[in-house]
């Protein structure tokens, strides 16, 4: 329970802000997901830059750490390769 109209705008602003994460964070795992899971190099292809896209956004907005992001990308990267290997 907030104690000052200060407090309590703050925790209406953090929840705000929370929701918006969530949302943004969701996206990108499901993003994510779809690309892992494609099973045609050309699915894949589809697939792998747009997840890459929700990561870079999500990094932009310091939703994820920009590091994190380029382990994502970097191991999405691995799996386009392997697909379009074999």
């Amino acid at each position: 329970m907030p104690n000052s109209k200060q407090a309590a705008k703050r925790a209406r602003q953090s929840e705000e802000r929370r929701l918006q994460n969530k949302s943004v964070r969701s996206a990108m795992k499901t993003a994510i997901k779809r690309a892992s899971a494609a099973t045609t190099p050309e699915a894949v292809a589809d697939l792998v830059p747009a997840a890459m896209k929700r990561i870079d956004k999500a990094a932009k907005t310091n939703v994820i750490h920009r590091n994190a992001a380029a382990r994502h990308k970097s191991r999405l990267a691995r799996r386009l390769a392997r697909a379009t290997i074999a």
